[in-house]
Order: C-alpha cells, then sequence, then structure tokens
C-alpha cells in the first residue's frame, strides 16, 4: 500500500480541486460525513448525547464543524470548542462551515484563557465522545501554548477521541512524537495512509485507523515516485518464485551462514534452520572448529563446517579467506548470529565484507564487529542487508537507542542512503529502507517476536529468500513480512504470545510462506 507524505497529499487535494473542479467544500462536507459515521456507530447505545468537537481555525477544524453540524441533525448535543485566540481569522471553507454552525445555534466556544480550558476540560470528561480536530497534518514541531493545552484536555478527560486525518501534534510524515500528542481512540485518516500513523513512536496514539475516500482519484497521487509503503498480504502475492516439477536442491539456492561462539551456538543453529524453512535447497554453517562437532550432532539438514578459531574460541581472521572461499560457492552469505567479540573478529568481518562476491546479511554480532569501521561499506562489491535493532543501530550510527527509536523512519532511510545498504530497522512495525530512499513499513508480528532468538531467525528468512532469487530489498520486505506472520500464527496456535519460542517460528514458516501463494 502506497503511503502519501504531507506534501503529497496536499497535491492530489490541489489536483481534485484546481484540475478537476471539484470544491475544497465537497472534499471538507465528505471527510466530515465519513467522519460522523465513525462517530456514530461509538455512539450507538450511549446514554449521554454529549459531544466535544475541538477545532482548530484551518482546514482539519473545518472538518470537525462538518461533523458537528452532522451529529446535531443526528440527534446529538455536540459541543464545539474553538482554539483559536480570534474566531475572525478562520477563512475559506472552514469559515463557511462555522458561519453554518453559527446560524443554527449550535454550541459553540472560544477556547484561549484559563478559565475557559478548565470549562472545556469538565465538558469533555462528562462526554460520550470527542472528536480532534485541532490541527491536522499541517502541524510541524512541537505543539505550544493553548493548542499543547487543548491536547492535554483531550488526554486528561479519559473519554474516547476520534482523530481526524490525524492525532494533533503528530509528524504525519515521519511518526516523530514532538511535544504533546493526542491518544486517539479511532483514527480517520483523509485519502491514504500517512507513513506517521504507521510507524512508531507515532503508532501507539493513532488507535483503531481507517482510512476514507473523499472522491481523490488515484491519478491525482500521480507525478512522483511513491518513497514509503505499507507491506501487506496483497503487495507480496506472487512474489516467491514458482518451482518447476524437475526442480532440485542445487537450483533452491545456496546458503552459507557464518556464526557460533561459545554459549552462543544456538543462534547460528536457528539462523541456519530458518534459511532451510524458507526455502533455500542447501544450507552450510560455518562455525569456530571447536563447535564444529556439537553442530555435526544437533543438526541434521544443514551442513557443517569448521573454521580457524583464536582462543577465546570465536573465529580468526586467518577464518576469513576460508569464508569468502566457501561464500564463493554460495549464493547469499548470513553473517553474524553467535558470532561473539573475539579480538580479531572485526578484522574478519571487515575483510569478508569488502571482499565478498555474493550478497551479505549481516546480524547480530556481525553488526557489532563493523562499529568504527564503516569506511567498509563504500568497498562492498556485493549488496549488503542489515538488520540491526535500535541498540545495534545506535552503536552503528554513534548515538543512542532512545534517539533511533524516536526516529525510526528517518533515520533508517537516511543511514540506508549514507551507507548504500538495505537496512531492516527491526523492533515494532521493522522498517526496511532501500538505498534509493524507498521505504516499506511492515505489518505483521508482535510480541511473539520478542523472544531470544527470533532475530537469528530472521536472517535465515532472508538470506533463504535471496538465495532462491528475489532482489535484496524484495527478500528483506518479504522476509520481514514472513517472519512477522509467522509469529502471528504462533500466538494464534498456541493460545497467546507468551511462551512462544524463535523455534515455534520456524516450524510455521512454510504455512507462512504458503500465504503469500495463496
Amino acid at each position: 500500500m502506497h503511503l502519501v507524505t504531507v506534501a503529497e497529499m496536499r497535491a492530489a487535494d490541489r489536483y481534485t480541486i484546481e484540475e478537476l473542479g471539484i470544491s475544497g467544500l465537497v472534499l471538507m462536507e465528505e471527510a466530515g460525513r465519513l467522519v460522523t459515521e465513525l462517530s456514530l456507530r461509538l455512539l450507538k447505545g450511549q446514554q449521554s448525547k454529549g459531544v466535544v468537537i475541538w477545532a482548530g481555525r484551518g482546514n482539519n477544524g473545518g472538518d470537525g464543524f462538518v461533523v458537528a453540524r452532522r451529529l446535531y441533525l443526528a440527534g446529538y448535543q455536540p459541543q464545539v470548542f474553538l482554539v483559536c485566540d480570534d474566531p475572525e481569522r478562520v477563512k475559506g471553507d472552514a469559515r463557511r462551515n462555522l458561519d453554518i454552525l453559527r446560524r443554527l445555534n449550535i454550541a459553540l466556544d472560544q477556547v484561549w484563557s484559563e478559565i475557559e480550558f478548565s470549562r472545556a476540560a469538565q465538558a469533555a470528561a462528562s462526554a460520550a465522545l470527542q472528536v480532534d480536530a485541532l490541527v491536522g497534518t499541517g502541524s510541524r514541531g512541537a505543539l505550544t501554548g493553548p493548542l499543547a493545552q487543548a491536547v492535554v484536555a483531550m488526554n486528561d478527560a479519559e473519554t474516547p477521541i476520534v482523530a481526524v486525518d490525524l492525532p494533533s501534534g503528530l509528524n504525519a510524515d515521519t511518526g516523530q512524537v514532538p511535544g504533546k500528542v493526542v491518544r486517539a481512540s479511532h483514527t480517520v485518516t483523509i485519502g491514504r495512509a500517512k507513513p506517521g500513523l504507521l510507524t512508531y513512536p507515532g503508532a501507539k496514539y493513532v488507535g483503531r485507523l481507517q482510512v476514507v475516500d473523499i472522491g481523490i482519484p488515484p491519478q491525482a497521487y500521480d507525478g512522483r515516485r511513491p518513497q514509503t509503503f505499507s507491506s501487506d498480504k496483497s503487495d507480496l502475492a506472487g512474489i516467491l518464485p514458482r518451482w518447476s516439477p524437475t526442480v532440485h536442491k542445487g537450483q533452491r539456492g545456496r546458503v552459507l551462514v557464518v556464526g557460533g561462539s561459545p554459549g552462543l551456538s544456538g543462534a547460528a543453529c536457528l539462523a541456519s534452520e530458518a534459511a532451510l524453512r524458507a526455502g533455500a535447497g542447501l544450507v552450510t554453517l560455518a562455525v569456530p572448529e571447536g563447535l564444529h562437532n556439537l553442530m555435526e550432532i544437533k543438526l541434521t539438514e544443514v551442513m557443517t563446517s569448521p573454521l580457524p578459531e583464536t582462543a577465546t574460541g570465536c573465529i580468526s581472521l586467518e577464518a576469513a579467506k576460508l569464508i569468502l572461499d566457501h561464500g564463493a560457492e554460495a549464493d547469499v552469505l548470513a553473517l553474524g548470529p553467535g558470532l561473539g567479540s573475539g579480538p580479531e573478529l572485526p578484522a574478519a568481518v571487515a575483510r569478508i565484507v569488502g571482499r565478498a562476491e555474493v550478497p551479505l546479511v549481516i546480524d547480530a554480532d556481525g553488526l557489532n564487529a563493523l562499529v568504527g569501521q564503516l569506511g567498509v561499506l563504500a568497498a562492498k562489491r556485493a549488496p549488503l542487508i542489515l538488520t540491526p535493532h535500535p541498540g545495534e543501530l545506535a552503536r552503528l550510527a554513534n548515538t543512542t537507542a532512545a534517539h533511533v527509536q524516536a526516529q525510526r523512519l528517518p533515520l533508517a532511510r537516511e543511514l540506508a542512503q549514507q551507507w548504500g545498504v538495505v537496512m531492516v530497522l527491526k523492533g515494532a512495525r521493522t522498517i526496511i529502507a532501500a538505498p534509493d530512499g524507498t521505504c516499506y513499513i511492515n505489518s505483521t508480528g508482535g510480541p511473539a517476536l520478542a523472544t531470544g532468538g527470533s532475530g537469528d531467525v530472521l536472517t535465515g528468512v532472508i538470506a533463504g529468500l535471496l538465495a532462491q532469487g528475489l532482489g535484496p530489498v524484495q527478500a528483506a520486505v518479504a522476509g520481514v513480512f514472513v517472519h512477522g506472520l509467522a509469529g502471528d500464527m504462533a500466538s494464534g496456535q498456541l493460545g497467546g504470545s507468551r511462551g512462544v519460542v524463535a523455534g515455534d517460528l520456524i516450524d510455521l514458516l512454510p504455512a507462512a510462506l504458503a500465504a503469500l501463494e495463496q
């Protein structure tokens, strides 16, 4: 699903109004009608008829005026609080709808002083529903003054809130939360969804999201290359290769997984088994030689290969040449699960990244080994997919995990372009950013994935899909989706997300992959 930025949505509005001749007043009426429809469903069965509409002086407020009028005509008792220093500053289509409210004698109060806010807050607390039509997508930066006070009053009332287009105060393009933001129970967004509604931290303020069509045609969004998408099942249908009846294992792709160290051998096992379950025909796990005999016993379907190690049991610099030689015979190299932190590991990883001739999926300790030597990324000869969680990306980018979480979408996009990699920033609504700036927000997964080894499974899934012929971006997007879907399936089959382990995800990968073929 194509997501639109604020600029793209405004351009679509202009096209519809100026090129097609559909007036802004008509679009505002349709937006207000659709928000009213949801509001009426939520109000059904409520004893209270009171509804509070918080409105600003722009077009978002105009939508709110339409909602107030329609609720009034449906028999409810809307009370509009206009958060504006001077009602005469309301202009255009919003002003026309404001004047209609006045002629109908619908309760309308300006709210700007402390006393006025105190009265409005009391009304909101006793209402059955609130409508947030305060600032909409025009908001930039943190809300201040009376606008911020209005947000606090809405949230403190503990009355359900329907946000018009987006919760006021949220950055619609990035999902950033620069200050006070309305905590909506429902959001009705106009035209198409905006990236900030689907990515965290903004997503937690949205509640249940509904995208409504107000009559803006598809061609209104033409003219700009789409930059952000939500990855849904319909978008990925048919993406997996179809095998002929005569296919053999060598044609389904070869994966070399490099990982493991004392105490962390399970990560390497999970990644290699996940690559097989994702459909790769042949998978080899290369581990420090001290772990090799253990892997020979533990793994049945995965082949194994010993690597030179240091005194600490981690791979040595000498192992890099052997890995590159083995990697030349594979289609994909997955590097990092359980590698540990040996003294020669950073040099070995840098050498592998700089000289590998096949696509690389780098995770976990492979990423940690790159800290402080990101210059090697510019020397790469093959595509790179990095799969950090926020802490790992923070170390790579020399920042904090809190900063990463606050700017997930813009930061993932920026670093993917800067480093020339496919970036998979893990977490709720995992973000996949391509080197050209295109981003995908994943729609599957949940708390079931918050378990040790889950990330190692994802590494294997992406590597397995790469080996079967998907491009780096395709493999990352599909891999994250399938991984999350396996988590959703595990939660359903096991009766909840508590107790789901990484091995459950591997077992359900075939079923999750089959869902993309239906």
